[in-house]
């Protein structure tokens, strides 16, 4: 029972944690084009001079 006393705000404290860094990247724009990043790997960002990697 008394593991509960450290627990409960440990718990509280990294639920608080988690939301307020959700609330920052909401914020900063992070969910701003959704659709980019899936788009983004169908173009080839390659230069032609360049040789291929190994």
């Amino acid at each position: 029972m008394e593991g509960l006393l450290y627990l409960i705000p440990a718990a509280l404290f990294l639920g608080l944690l988690g939301l307020g860094a959700f609330l920052w990247s909401l914020k900063s724009g992070q969910f701003e084009d959704l659709d980019g990043a899936a788009e983004r790997i169908l173009y080839d960002d390659e230069d032609e001079d360049e040789p291929p990697a190994r």
